[in-house]
């Protein structure tokens, strides 16, 4: 691998970070020190921001107003942006419209580019994907899919509950994932629609209250009642939403990391300036050598997350679908982000537990990173998987 950052890259991940400093940092620290929640006002501001700094949308392509970036060049710009989380939201690649955005420049036929993704890519609206469900429907394993959509003539009626739809609380259209024929199963049989959010029955049943101080969107609690929608609303192909699903997630959880390292990076830097200036037993923190040690993990396992982040977003770029790699990232990033955001908070101490750093907030949101995309036991189930398969020997 050439390990070379192209000078025009270079320049971009400077220009976000100067973004990031000068415009989206000064937000976090208001909204922070009001308890204020960020306004879609707010974000339609910085964005309107990032397009005259020439660094909007880096993950679509030029003819949709992006930068035209693919996904290995996406690395240093979306951890730039991700130290802050508001940094995503205001050069627009962040979840969950980051990874609708790709689904349906992937998927989406003239029609839906133009009625969805054109106004998603540009900004203006906001999006929901609509797959897991409440126990006992689909979480961690989409196969247990319970929401279905029956065929009704040229119109199809979606039945069912869903919960954590990120989004949900502010999206204009969501893509809802249902089961179309369930003699099939999940794998065959399931079907993705698009629908606006004022469709007739779809009902916002609350906001999930979650642990931390709220994202903004939300991760709502949906019911579908006789949902009804033109056939020409299915994504894709009918009995393709597994797949579509599954070609989503791939890049949508290494974006995830991606972002989620530039705060690991940004907490540990904060760390840092903290141990050297803070005073204890005659020296600064960082003399002391369990605080220095603390910095030299957190560093090293920075380090390796994101080599595994760049590989595989490579393995993507050259085509490889890279399952077992994105996986394997997901899990150490992940981890990593959460580890190091824990040593932030513990080398600053009481002011590491207080909202006059971002640390305490970060440690919160953090822990669902565990969870969602795949939680990391479902990540080493599939990792062992291929393991197994490669190398254990049959039995005889």
């Amino acid at each position: 691998m050439d390990f070379t950052i192209p000078d025009h890259l270079q320049d971009l991940t400077q220009r976000v970070r100067h973004f990031i400093d000068s415009e989206v940092i000064p937000v976090e620290q208001q909204l922070q020190q009001t308890g204020a929640e960020l306004t879609k006002e707010q974000v339609f501001a910085l964005r309107d921001k990032a397009k005259a700094a020439g660094i909007f949308a880096p993950t679509m392509p030029k003819a949709l107003g992006g930068l035209g970036l693919n996904i290995q060049e996406w690395v240093p710009i979306l951890e730039t942006a991700g130290r802050s989380l508001l940094g995503p939201l205001a050069i627009h690649c962040a979840a969950p419209d980051e990874g609708n955005m790709h689904t349906l420049h992937t998927f989406a036929n003239p029609e839906q580019v133009e009625r969805y993704l054109r106004p998603l890519a540009e900004g203006r609206v906001f999006s929901g994907f609509s797959m897991t469900e409440p126990p006992p429907g689909a979480g961690s394993d989409p196969t247990m899919l319970m929401t279905t959509a029956t065929r009704d003539g040229d119109e199809w009626v979606i039945n069912g509950l869903k919960w954590y739809t990120s989004n949900g609380t502010i999206a204009d259209f969501l893509l809802i994932m249902a089961l179309t024929d369930p003699d099939k199963g999940a794998h065959k049989g399931s079907t993705i629609f698009l629908a606006p959010i004022d469709t007739p029955g779809i009902t916002i049943v609350r906001d999930v209250p979650t642990m931390g101080r709220g994202d903004f969107g939300g991760h709502a609690e949906i019911r579908y009642e006789n949902v009804r929608v033109p056939h020409s609303a299915i994504l894709g192909e009918q009995g393709q939403g597994f797949a579509i699903a599954q070609a989503r997630l791939g890049p949508a959880r290494l974006t995830h990391c991606m972002r989620w390292l530039g705060i690991a990076q940004r907490a540990m830097e904060i760390a840092a300036e903290y141990a050297g200036t803070r005073h204890a037993f005659g020296k600064p923190l960082a003399e002391h050598q369990a605080t220095a040690f603390m910095l030299a993990d957190s560093a090293m396992e920075i380090h390796y997350a994101r080599l595994m982040i760049h590989h595989a977003a490579w393995l993507l770029t050259n085509g490889d679908q890279a399952r077992s790699e994105t996986s394997m990232t997901k899990v150490v990033t992940s981890e990593v982000v959460n580890k190091v955001i824990d040593r932030a908070v513990q080398i600053c101490g009481g002011t590491g537990i207080s909202r006059d750093l971002p640390l305490a907030s970060w440690y919160e949101n953090a822990r669902a990173f565990r969870i969602y995309d795949g939680a990391s036991e479902v990540h080493r189930m599939v990792t062992a998987r291929q393991i197994v398969k490669k190398y254990a020997a049959p039995r005889q």
